[in-house]
């Protein structure tokens, strides 16, 4: 069997109207066009909107897509478990709802084939985001200086970020034994300091990261509530410098 070139992760909760959208079907017309191997690999979190005999039907139909149902540990543990499954050379998580395009791939790829463990998207223009998402943006940014000490990352956030195997193994089986294999979780669960501990743990690791400009388009979503989620995120950033004192990430 041929080596996976690239493997994409993408966390599925109660997506049932993106995936009706055809988002999908774009992915896959998209990938074809390329020179390389890939496989997608889709993680249900435990939907309950019809997504999963969706999910069933378009896999079932396509084997270079495979569906895997966890119970519902919101957005870290599904990511975790479909790069934990992953077999590619290089690994992409990416959103379901393709705010930032498939496309935008090549664009990481490009620094991931100079040699860099990790590739993320930035997104410099937030094309259709309303005023309350940008002003949570410049706070987790500000925040996340103060308390955690990421300076010279400028878009920590965005859910389009490309590893290499090696590291991304590495990271994610480290990332599931601090959180114990992730605990079920109640609705809608997107934390902001997953990406942030992801990137601070990679440092600590001695991984290299790039910053790659990459389009985004606002999508319309009910998940985002400004104020329980940038106290959630508060409270992400706050745990994870208490874990770096207690000497967790070693």
């Amino acid at each position: 069997m041929n080596e996976i070139f690239l493997s994409i992760v993408i966390p599925c909760f109660d997506e049932l109207v993106n995936l009706q959208k055809g988002v999908l079907v774009k992915l896959h017309d998209f990938l074809k066009t390329r020179k390389y191997s890939f496989e997608v690999i889709i993680v249900d979190d435990g939907s309950m909107d019809g997504s999963v005999a969706f999910l069933e039907k378009f896999t079932s139909l396509h084997k270079d897509f495979s569906l895997i149902k966890n119970r519902h540990l919101g957005k870290s543990g599904s990511v975790t478990t479909g790069v934990l499954k992953a077999k590619g050379s290089f690994i992409l998580f990416t959103d379901m709802d393709q705010a930032t395009p498939i496309s935008e791939v090549d664009s990481l790829l490009i620094f991931a084939r100079e040699g860099y463990d990790i590739v993320i998207g930035s997104r410099n223009a937030r094309k259709g985001a309303p005023w309350t998402r940008a002003v949570m943006s410049q706070g987790m940014i500000l925040l996340r200086k103060i308390i955690v000490g990421i300076y010279d990352i400028s878009d920590t956030q965005c859910g389009f970020k490309l590893f290499s195997k090696k590291s991304a193994k590495n990271l994610f089986t480290e990332i599931k034994s601090l959180h114990s294999g992730f605990s079920t979780v109640k609705g809608s669960k997107v934390s902001a300091g997953f990406d942030v501990e992801l990137l601070y743990l990679a440092r600590r690791m001695g991984y290299s990261i790039k910053e790659a400009p990459v389009d985004w388009l606002y999508v319309e979503t009910r998940r985002v509530n400004p104020i329980w989620d940038s106290i959630d995120g508060l409270i992400a950033l706050i745990q994870i410098r208490i874990n770096a004192v207690k000497g967790v990430y070693k």
